[in-house]
């Protein structure tokens, strides 16, 4: 069956293309302001059928909310430890990282995400020196 476009999977995709690797509560809130009728309900489903189609990518976050991204292409993330923010880092995906792994303590390694942890620029130009 196939899924239909929605004037609320538009305003979700569009959210997230707006902001930069919101989380769902984010992405809530920029719609709310302009739409206040819509649900926190319909924008999680909203986020979830687009990731499950294809069109957004979910990003897990240790120890804090999910993000989600409208780049497809595997790549990896690096998050301000200070604020939380979450951005994309110019680092070439590593096809052959799991081939380089000498023990996978028995497991059957499907695939690998990398977040790198630092502190953006912006909370690095707030610290005081």
């Amino acid at each position: 069956m196939k899924s239909r476009n929605t004037l609320q999977k538009d305003l979700v995709l569009s959210a997230v293309k707006m902001l930069c690797h919101p989380t769902a509560d984010e992405v809530y809130t920029h719609i709310a302001a302009g739409h206040p009728a819509i649900s926190r309900g319909t924008v999680y489903r909203n986020l979830n059928l687009l990731v499950d189609s294809g069109k957004l990518r979910k990003v897990l976050v240790p120890d804090a909310a999910d993000r989600f991204d409208v780049t497809l292409e595997r790549h990896y993330h690096i998050r301000c430890r200070v604020c939380g923010t979450v951005d994309d880092i110019a680092l070439p995906y590593q096809d052959d990282l799991i081939a380089r792994i000498p023990d996978t303590g028995g497991f059957l390694v499907e695939g690998h995400d990398i977040m790198l942890i630092g502190i953006c620029p912006a909370c690095c130009s707030h610290s005081p020196a």
